[in-house]
């Protein structure tokens, strides 16, 4: 069983990766994060990128911890890299479907286009994938 700490260093993990890659495929904006700030706190998104990439980077963290308490809790394991890579995989697109539906839609009030739901579907699959070998592999577990 992978730990809550495990769980939290593989979250930050695969989000530095993901935003790694969010950076490659991106436009160069923002995060989608930065115009949750700015619905809050008022102005444009391009005013909050640090603060929304602070913010993604909590999720990101807060996401990892989800996943080592969670998959144990539905009696599954994490115990090989294959299957916990797997396990990361699904996860990742209930991420992704979590954010395009609720966060983007529904909380932002964004519509998102079609290379930006590309881009956030790739980042969340990479980021699940590379959460679940983290845990898999042991590491911190």
């Amino acid at each position: 069983m992978a730990s809550i700490v495990a769980g939290l260093a593989g979250g930050l993990v695969a989000t530095i990766v993901m935003t790694i890659v969010m950076m490659v495929m991106g436009d160069g904006g923002p995060p989608p994060t930065a115009a949750l700030v700015a619905k809050f706190a008022g102005g444009d998104p391009a005013d909050y990128a640090m603060p929304g990439m602070i913010l993604h980077v909590i999720y990101g963290i807060l996401a990892g911890a989800v996943f080592a308490i969670g998959v144990p809790l539905v009696g599954l394991s994490l115990g090989s890299i294959a299957v916990a890579a797997g396990l990361g995989l699904v996860y990742g697109i209930i991420l992704m479907i979590g954010g395009m539906m609720f966060w983007m839609r529904m909380v932002i009030g964004m519509e998102p286009d079609r290379d930006m739901m590309r881009m956030f579907g790739t980042v969340h699959v990479i980021y699940g994938v590379v959460l679940g070998a983290f845990l898999g592999a042991g590491i911190l577990g």
